[in-house]
């Protein structure tokens, strides 16, 4: 365990230590400003009963958020280890492979939380000044925040899997973005089956990320997306895995 939290403090030290974790936070900062100044304009011109947590999802600054911010937080993971060549002095450490990759993937997802957490304070600054408590229900930003954890443990894992494959960050960045926005597209495939019956529509709403993430955003927890989103994270983290160990394979 004390092997685990050195490396994960090591992954964190990465983030903080570079030019791309602070170029990442402001970038998220900035969108989540102009969203949160677009949000206040559409809520003084028209009133809604929809959650605020609502009309932010269903908005795309969050989806470009989550699509791009992933992709550069993990391009360096193994890649930049690869390319500077400490990847191997990492592995030939008193450390498992496993241990590696669990530290690679805790460290992004402990970036990728602090990342959301301006978030946490517009939406308190909102319901402050709303004098509408029912605007923003704790209950239903718990449950907002959960299926960005969810989300995100995703596409961070999948993007460990493609910087473990490479040893360029831009050809990570790109391969693990292309498998973000091919998920994503999945969605709107969910919608035009919505309206209709069979095993086909049923298949799809289990992988629309867009109803999943509205349904959060309400406040509902369904363990559907609950078992796509860990299913598919502990499947990445294993190819993960299976990616460090083939280096024992080669000759």
């Amino acid at each position: 365990m004390r092997a685990l939290l050195t490396l994960v403090r090591r992954e964190l030290g990465s983030h903080f230590f570079s030019w791309t974790g602070y170029v990442v936070i402001a970038a998220v900062l900035f969108l989540m400003r102009y969203s949160f100044h677009n949000l206040l304009l559409a809520l003084n011109a028209e009133a809604t009963d929809r959650p605020v947590t609502e009309v932010f999802y269903s908005t795309m600054y969050f989806w470009l958020i989550l699509l791009v911010a992933a992709p550069v937080i993990t391009m360096r993971a193994f890649a930049l280890e690869k390319y500077s060549g400490t990847f191997e002095t990492l592995m030939t450490a008193p450390v498992s492979d496993l241990q590696v990759v669990l530290a690679k993937f805790t460290g992004a997802m402990i970036f990728y939380l602090l990342m959301w957490l301006p978030l946490l304070g517009t939406l308190f600054i909102l319901r402050h000044f709303s004098h509408e408590p029912t605007l923003v229900d704790p209950a239903t930003m718990v449950s907002t925040f959960v299926g960005i954890l969810l989300l995100g443990s995703m596409y961070i894992a999948l993007g460990c899997f493609a910087s473990a494959l490479t040893r360029s960050q831009i050809i990570a960045a790109v391969v693990s973005f292309a498998g973000g926005i091919a998920l994503f597209l999945l969605s709107f495939v969910s919608m035009t089956f919505a309206s209709k019956l069979g095993w086909k529509a049923q298949l799809f709403s289990y992988v629309g990320l867009i109803e999943h993430m509205q349904d959060f955003a309400r406040g509902v927890i369904d363990t559907r997306p609950l078992v796509l989103y860990l299913s598919t994270t502990f499947f990445l983290l294993f190819m993960t895995l299976r990616v460090i160990e083939s280096r024992r394979w080669k000759p």
